[in-house]
């Protein structure tokens, strides 16, 4: 046997690597033939994505995507995406299997720029992580019941906040009018000009449900509230065919049962889709911004031009423009003004919240 001091670079043998030595492109392919999608579900890293009809995949595609028109497929997203880059309410390009057969995976290569995104942030920190719940939604539809489990105006708020941050047109639904009067809880709101609908039992069947059909008619909307408030009954209403489960208020607790586990957006009858989201317990917003939150108020943003620089607008914050606004209006305006500016920092201490660290 040689020793060690005997051998050279000749008497050592490389196995090759397993990929070759060709050195990786950064070009990726063109994807010509991929076809437009939306899509409509996510779970487990799995998409239902729904793709036009053949006929109608190089014409007429907005019309069906919004109707829709045409086959839901599985697909899972090319890796240069990335995970949790894809979410419901997304139009993507689809390539692969477009039979939609039993076995067929089709791949999701694209993503078309949003119109808008609904976000939340983690509360357990400030600043936290933030999460894309639904794209390209035009209306969020904020539903909370009266009575079973009781209203809180905190979790509403906040979700307007988010609301106004993603550029969406907000909708009160408020459920279970057959338990509490609305009235109380709509004054709350009625400074912010935010529309409401109210719906009630009544014999099985729940009314003021055809006004919320109107609402939502050809929209893009967002479900969205406390588990136990009524967004599955109000879906099932609105769907008939949707068949979302149904849960029941914890007479201890107060709170409801998780029935929906996945955000999920269903057609509507007519045109437009509602998106049914899992109940949530809150809603972190420390990714938004005091001027987003302004923005919602134009007639008051104005008024914030005059403030001093760092002026967080709240009643403690010294020489806010808003005080002086309110000192100086008629007699006549002062209580409408006062309760729009009452309104905003209400919402501007929900967001605060998030940046005061761990609660």
């Amino acid at each position: 046997m040689p020793d060690h001091l005997d051998l050279d670079e000749s008497d050592v043998r490389v196995r090759p690597g397993r990929r070759g030595s060709r050195p990786r492109t950064k070009q990726r392919p063109a994807h010509s033939d991929a076809v437009d999608g939306f899509v409509t579900g996510v779970s487990r890293g799995r998409y239902d994505v729904l793709v036009p009809p053949p006929s109608r995949r190089r014409r007429d595609v907005e019309r069906a995507l919004e109707r829709g028109e045409g086959e839901t497929l599985v697909a899972v997203t090319a890796r240069e995406l990335g995970r949790g880059g894809v979410v419901v309410g997304d139009r993507v390009r689809v390539v692969g299997d477009l039979s939609g057969g039993r076995d067929a995976l089709a791949r999701i290569v694209g993503v078309v720029d949003r119109t808008s995104t609904l976000r939340r942030s983690s509360e357990d920190s400030p600043g936290g992580h933030e999460r894309v719940l639904v794209a390209n939604a035009d209306q969020l539809v904020v539903v909370t019941a009266l009575a079973d489990p009781a209203p809180r105006p905190r979790m509403v708020d906040r979700c307007l906040v988010a609301a106004y941050d993603a550029g969406m047109d907000v909708l009160l639904c408020l459920t279970k009018a057959d338990l509490a009067s609305p009235e109380e809880f709509l004054a709350l709101y009625d400074p912010l000009g935010v529309p409401a609908v109210v719906t009630r039992r009544e014999d099985g069947h729940v009314v003021g449900v055809d006004e919320l059909r109107e609402r939502v008619a050809g929209r893009v909307s967002v479900l969205v509230g406390h588990s136990g408030v009524g967004k599955s009954t109000l879906v099932n209403a609105l769907v008939p065919d949707a068949a979302r489960a149904v849960g029941h208020v914890n007479a201890v607790t107060g709170r409801g049962r998780h029935t929906s586990t996945n955000a999920v957006a269903l057609a509507l009858p007519g045109g437009g889709w509602v998106i049914d989201t899992p109940g949530v317990r809150s809603f972190g917003l420390a990714h938004v911004e005091v001027e987003d939150v302004i923005g919602a108020f134009p007639d008051l943003a104005e008024i914030t031009t005059a403030c001093l620089p760092l002026c967080t607008h709240l009643p403690a914050s010294p020489g806010c423009a808003l005080d002086a606004a309110l000192a100086a209006a008629p007699e006549g305006e002062r209580a409408a003004l006062g309760a729009r500016v009452d309104s905003l920092r209400r919402l501007l201490l929900s967001r605060s919240d998030d940046l005061e660290g761990p609660r």
